[in-house]
């Protein structure tokens, strides 16, 4: 399974090599952007292309980042939200993710960015006033090389059991359910998405001809929708392995009551 084995061994690069991409491949990049801000037409964004990372690094510098660290990198890509409806953030983190896809498979490594707590007039300053509201970039170029026997940092990742349920919220379901229903890889390799902190809010609930997706959190906040998106990219990428070639339905869901936490349904695929 190509993109399980992508999923384990994705990760986000903080190091990168102050070497421009080649102008042929920005060039094929910009195509690249084109159409992802083309398809997704469900959500109400635009990736744009910033060339001269030195710039956009000197500006933020001290601002915005990675956990607080801003990420050098010689280009980045905004993801500008043009409103502020939920799907807009879904559609367009799962389009941030479809791009690091068509990126890596370029040979180019990829970190996000987060600008969420910068001033609204300073982010026009930076970017241009054309822009809307820029909460992320996506810093890329080539990866400096790594030191020999470096170990990548590990991250725990939850079990099958602990993310999908049986028909309804925390009812565990029976691995041989799964497999019976050709389901237990894609569950398996899911596992690996990225999520904000490592916390992996997402939940999927079982039903007889569907899955529904559900955000597990102790106090809401509006990240865990782009979570959403970016699980709904691989998810969907997953399926196309197991001949389902279908797409998340946004809803306008319930919440639910767990034992500890609260969950809130947010979309729904058809088996």
């Amino acid at each position: 399974m190509l993109m399980g084995n992508f999923l384990r061994n994705r990760k986000s690069i903080r190091d990168f090599k102050r070497n421009k991409v080649e102008f042929e491949k920005l060039e094929e990049i910009m195509g690249d952007l084109k159409a992802l801000n083309e398809e997704e037409s469900l959500g109400n964004f635009k990736l744009r292309l910033y060339e001269n990372g030195a710039n956009i690094m000197e500006a933020l510098m001290g601002k915005g980042g990675y956990a607080g660290v801003m990420i050098e990198a010689p280009h980045y890509i905004a993801l500008d939200f043009l409103d502020d409806y939920d799907s807009t953030m879904i559609y367009g983190a799962y389009s941030m993710e479809k791009l690091i896809t068509i990126l890596n498979a370029k040979g180019l490594a990829t970190c996000w960015v987060s600008l969420e707590n910068l001033d609204y007039a300073f982010k026009q300053d930076v970017f241009g006033e054309a822009t809307n509201d820029i909460k992320y970039l996506l810093a890329f170029g080539y990866q400096k090389p790594q030191p020999p026997f470096s170990e990548a940092p590990y991250s725990a990742k939850l079990g099958i059991e602990d993310f999908v349920f049986d028909e309804e919220v925390e009812k565990e379901i029976a691995m041989e359910k799964l497999e019976t229903m050709g389901l237990k890889d894609l569950f398996y390799y899911i596992r690996f998405a990225p999520s904000t902190k490592n916390l992996q809010p997402w939940r999927f609930i079982l039903k007889d001809t569907s899955i529904e997706l559900a955000i597990a959190y102790e106090e809401w906040n509006r990240a865990f929708l782009m979570d959403a998106g970016v699980i709904m990219y691989y998810f969907e990428e997953l399926a196309k392995y197991q001949g389902i070639n279908n797409k998340w339905l946004l809803i306008d869901g319930d919440v639910y009551e767990g034992k500890k936490l609260k969950y809130k349904t947010l979309a729904v695929y058809q088996l």
